[in-house]
């Protein structure tokens, strides 16, 4: 962390893989993370954290699993979403989109509990960019 402006189109022109966030700055004991995203990741939840996101470009769909309900949030460019702790949930994007999340340093992307992680999704705790 620098300590400079961060330019975030910049910072995702710095990589290609999919649905493996890169880690921007920090603030207090947040991550600050962008990634590209198409296709679906996986359904999962984070016990002890709430999950915001931001669309910089493209579409995301959020499926949520609420009480004994599902449904699902749609979100465009500048939009942003915030799925409360411990609800399961499931990123996708059909026509791909970059997003920015804050998340505590140290969260998994599939969270505490979640589905078989397929090969197209990585189950980090974000990585340092560049």
């Amino acid at each position: 962390m620098t300590g400079e402006p961060i330019d975030l189109h910049g910072a995702l022109a710095t990589f290609e893989q999919l649905w493996s966030p890169r880690i921007v700055t920090q603030m207090n004991d947040y991550d600050i993370r962008v990634a590209k995203v198409a296709g679906e990741h996986v359904w999962h939840s984070h016990e002890h954290t709430d999950e915001f996101f931001l669309v910089l470009d493209g579409e995301l769909s959020i499926a949520l699993r609420e009480a004994d309900a599902e449904r699902t949030v749609v979100l465009g460019k500048g939009s942003v979403f915030v799925v409360p702790r411990g609800v399961e949930h499931k990123p996708s994007a059909a026509g791909g989109a970059s997003i920015l999340m804050f998340e505590p340093t140290g969260t998994s992307t599939v969270g505490d509990r979640h589905d078989p992680v397929p090969g197209h999704v990585d189950a980090t705790t974000g990585h340092t960019l560049g």
